[in-house]
């Protein structure tokens, strides 16, 4: 029989090598709470669990707008390296006050067209059209109504609200990747909520 002292050496080593992995997955697995809003440590998108990359709060002046997190693959910490995973995404966003849902739409589309060049935007009108008109038919937004932008390999971007997908998926990667830039892009929506979806802390 080995004795306690032996298997204690024995085993010393591997604990030191396990320690560093479970704290790096626990810390993946973290829920996040930011403007009263938790995010769960996961979500589900298809046959992929997404984990939270990080999470931050839209401030117009001084209100909150809305919470928002994004769900990738794998930790990525620029803008380039979002962009450059290949598999599904997730951006959830919850209202933290009232707001006119076409206003909203018509501030997704500016955000859109300021983080492009004039032509790469223009050959996305047509969904920057059709994303206004969904949440124009929405009406109003209250705190705490969620909606989902998901990119979907193979499908495309999938827009949800309250629960509910809104039409057809725009197929273009290009337009989920434009969306992104609404809040990653050079002139982001809000710096702060920039560093805090890319997991950046404060």
């Amino acid at each position: 029989m080995i004795s306690s002292t032996r298997r204690a050496l024995v085993l010393a080593p591997l604990a030191c090598t396990l320690a560093p992995m479970t704290a790096t997955v626990a810390h993946a697995a973290s829920a996040m709470e930011v403007g009263g809003v938790t995010f769960a440590a996961t979500q589900q998108v298809q046959q992929s669990t997404l984990q939270l990359n990080g999470a931050g709060v839209r401030y117009k002046a001084v209100f909150k707008v809305y919470a928002a997190g994004l769900y990738l693959e794998k930790p990525a910490h620029t803008p380039a390296e979002v962009f450059s995973l290949s598999g599904p995404k997730r951006l959830v966003v919850s209202m933290l006050r009232e707001i006119d849902s076409s206003e909203l739409g018509k501030l997704f589309s500016r955000g859109m067209e300021d983080n492009m060049d004039k032509a790469a935007f223009s050959k996305l009108v047509p969904g920057v059209l059709r994303m206004s008109q969904i949440f124009s038919e929405h009406k109003k937004l209250q705190a705490g109504d969620v909606f989902m932008v998901d990119w979907v390999p193979g499908t495309g971007t999938i827009i949800t609200v309250r629960g509910q997908q809104q039409g057809e998926p725009f197929k273009e990667p290009e337009f989920f990747n434009a969306l992104l830039g609404i809040w990653l892009g050079p002139q982001p929506a809000d710096w702060k909520l920039k560093d805090g979806l890319l997991g950046k802390k404060a």
